[in-house]
């Protein structure tokens, strides 16, 4: 596929991971959390690792020391880690079209462009929902919402992620028939997937389709249509869940609408781990927008 690998990488006769029970950000102003529970939104700590902060005295809520269990408000009272104040930022959600070029991560070591320079600052610490590869361009989500990015990546969830694909060629229709049943790949066959709007361009030698897939390995739809004789010309993402693209400028991003969150939110609680595909309700297709 075109973005990284997901949180837990499936490989060819190995026990899938099971993807726990999703949970939300807290909502700030919604009453008190458990203190394990706000550590981990604040990105101090997982929730067990919270837990121990706790009961070695680490953690205050008002100045006393917090008790393993406690609950707090964090809208109205001082909740601190070794004197530092927790603060947990509002869930924010952005969509942005990345360019060719842009690599998917927060930072990039080689000082190559993110995505974070496609949102502007002051928004919050974001992070990409996923990967999409340098060569690759399209929707990328970026949100601080651990539950959400954990629900359309963990392949127990089998989120739909839609793509736009040229590939070099005529690809005849016994060729979409296996990727429809899966590819075998060095790192074990991959999941059915969807074809649809096949176009062969005779003019230009290429075959034009949209794919959705249900899984996310490491530059996945290259590599498939690699060993199918195809090699990839231009893949663009089109779709994550029911967020579309739609007329987003390469290069822009702008924040989601409140229509395009909830869709979001109904989607995320309509996903169960390891639940089948077919017995899953179909994403509702925001109109997409004209930005």
């Amino acid at each position: 596929m075109a973005h990284g690998r997901s949180p837990t990488h499936v490989r060819a006769g190995k026990r899938r991971a099971q993807a726990k029970p999703v949970e939300r950000r807290p909502a700030l102003g919604s009453g008190p959390v458990r203190l394990q529970k706000l550590l981990a939104a604040a990105g101090f700590a997982s929730r067990r690792a919270a837990e121990d902060l706790i009961r070695a005295g680490r953690v205050t809520v008002g100045g006393r020391t917090a008790k393993l269990g406690e609950s707090a408000d964090p809208a109205s009272e001082i909740i601190a880690l070794d004197g530092e104040r927790v603060t947990v930022e509002p869930a924010s959600y952005w969509v942005i079209h990345k360019p060719a070029g842009v690599v998917t991560t927060v930072s990039d070591p080689h000082g190559r462009r993110t995505v974070m320079s496609l949102i502007p600052a002051g928004v919050g610490s974001l992070h990409p929902a996923g990967r999409l590869d340098r060569d690759s361009s399209g929707l990328v989500l970026m949100t601080n919402d651990g539950a959400l990015t954990q629900a359309l990546l963990h392949p127990s969830f089998q989120s739909e992620k839609e793509y736009r694909v040229t590939v070099k060629g005529e690809v005849l229709e016994r060729t979409f028939d296996r990727l429809r049943r899966g590819v075998r790949l060095e790192d074990g066959k991959t999941a059915p997937a969807t074809v649809s709007a096949e176009r062969f361009d005779a003019e230009r030698e290429v075959t034009q389709f949209q794919l959705t897939l249900i899984e996310g390995r490491n530059r996945q739809i290259r590599r498939v249509m690699l060993a199918l004789g195809h090699p990839v010309k231009k893949l663009v993402r089109v779709r994550m869940g029911p967020l579309l693209l739609g007329r987003l400028e390469a290069g822009k991003g702008r924040p989601l609408r409140p229509d395009e969150i909830r869709a979001l939110d109904d989607y995320m609680r309509s996903l169960r781990p390891s639940r089948p595909k077919s017995s899953r309700p179909k994403p509702s297709r925001l109109k997409p927008s004209r930005q």
